[in-house]
């Protein structure tokens, strides 16, 4: 279904959901790295993300380093590709 995502589309979440959406997981500081911001701007944006069920943030132990790990849920891929459809819709006379 199309429908416009006011909270996915903002320019960090939108990529956020793009890169998750292309991978069944990834961590916290990878993604940090792809995006170029701080880990409080991250966070904020997970935070939204999360609360409306679109993502998983998993945390777990490494070599005695908790690392977190962030994938897109089932509601949050169908939030995602509807918004997508919608941008397309939007745009695909032009």
């Amino acid at each position: 279904m199309s429908k416009f995502d006011q909270l996915i589309h903002a320019q960090y979440r939108l990529q956020i959901c793009a890169i998750l959406a292309a991978t069944s997981e990834i961590e916290f500081k990878v993604l940090r790295e792809k995006l170029e911001v701080s880990d409080s701007v991250l966070s904020k944006h997970l935070k939204s993300l999360e609360e409306v069920g679109y993502i998983n943030a998993i945390k777990r132990s490494n070599m005695g380093r908790q690392r977190t790990w962030l994938s897109l849920t089932s509601l949050g891929r169908e939030a995602y590709n509807g918004h997508l459809m919608s941008l397309r819709s939007i745009v695909g006379n032009i």
